[in-house]
């Protein structure tokens, strides 16, 4: 294995001292223009690449920004990711991207991770509803931004969407279209997401004169098509079943689009279905997903600004307040559930 070239190895093919190899990197209008030649040719002859990591540690300032969310297997969170590194790349940081696959553990991992990196600043989707590990990563001081939660009980800042605002909108279509009985495919109790949207879908029943019985849960251990077929299938089987279905995100959607669709049930005429995120697929499903759009690349890019004012607070060069940015959703709908009761 080739051995790396380091400073020290520089300073002696040039005849100069660390010091001035150091300024001839990082300060070379201070080096005499000889020298400096002198030095430069060196670096170019050695193949000398300077440990950039190493000198973010030294100076405590890193140029990456760390982005922790619950599943990217889900297009909504790649575009959250998009609009973070946009963002990022803006100020001439990087973005370094972790799943921590709706997994508490994988997510105190991933934390502990980005702080023994130093790294400027934390992007982050919670997957512990105790609130542990945010609790544990806020002892290191290194600043956050939570993103598609809100903020309860902490004064850092937040950038989410309404999700009971979206719930509301979901199922409040489905009631206008005349369905009376809706059933909800959710993911993990534990997400904040999940639960609110839950209470928007009660809203929205109750609005209409329902009570909550007019709305069946199903379920599911995760977010993901595999849980939307397998919730399809239940759905499938019970011997009262609702007219409509409302689902946590577009992956479960799209799962239980192909459980009915096996099964011969038709999409919208026998059960009308609406997902939740809006992602590309949705409009590009065989039967075109109605669907609750979330701003997820605005979302994204909101969040990684609010947390690089923050950094910049921290150096002096601006003052900053924490804010919880909530954005509002919005019903697009398709023909998923379009036929009328």
């Amino acid at each position: 294995m080739a051995q790396s070239v380091g400073i020290k190895d520089v300073a002696r093919a040039a005849g100069v001292s660390v010091g001035t190899v150091s300024n001839v990197i990082n300060r070379p209008e201070t080096v005499a223009a000889p020298t400096r030649a002198r030095v430069l040719s060196a670096i170019d002859r050695l193949g000398y690449v300077r440990s950039e990591s190493a000198r973010q540690l030294r100076a405590g300032r890193s140029r990456i920004m760390g982005l922790l969310v619950l599943d990217m297997g889900n297009p909504f969170f790649v575009d959250v990711a998009r609009g973070a590194e946009r963002a990022a790349r803006q100020a001439g940081l990087g973005v370094m991207v972790c799943n921590s696959a709706q997994s508490p553990a994988e997510e105190a991992e991933y934390l502990s991770l980005f702080a023994e990196q130093r790294v400027r600043g934390v992007l982050v989707t919670p997957a512990d509803a105790t609130g542990r590990n945010i609790e544990a990563f806020r002892r290191h001081g290194i600043p956050f931004v939570l993103v598609d939660r809100v903020a309860e009980g902490t004064t850092e800042c937040s950038v989410s969407v309404d999700d009971v605002a979206g719930g509301a909108l979901a199922v409040r279509h489905l009631v206008d279209a005349g369905h009376r009985s809706v059933a909800y495919v959710s993911g993990p109790p534990g997400l904040h997401q999940v639960r609110d949207r839950r209470i928007g879908a009660l809203n929205a029943l109750a609005e209409a004169g329902l009570g909550p019985g007019a709305l069946r849960e199903l379920p599911t251990e995760r977010l993901d098509v595999a849980a939307g077929r397998d919730a399809g299938a239940r759905l499938l089987g019970l011997a009262d079943r609702p007219t409509a279905v409302f689902c946590a995100n577009d992956l479960l959607a799209l799962g239980v689009l192909q459980a009915l669709y096996a099964a011969g049930v038709s999409v919208p005429e026998d059960l009308a279905l609406v997902g939740y995120d809006d992602i590309e697929f949705a409009a590009a499903a065989a039967v075109p997903l109605t669907s609750v759009r979330q701003p997820a690349v605005t979302m994204g890019a909101l969040a990684a600004e609010l947390l690089l004012e923050e950094t910049e607070a921290e150096e002096g060069a601006r003052g900053h307040e924490h804010q919880r940015v909530v954005l509002q959703p919005e019903l697009v709908v398709r023909r998923s559930s379009l036929a009328a009761r």
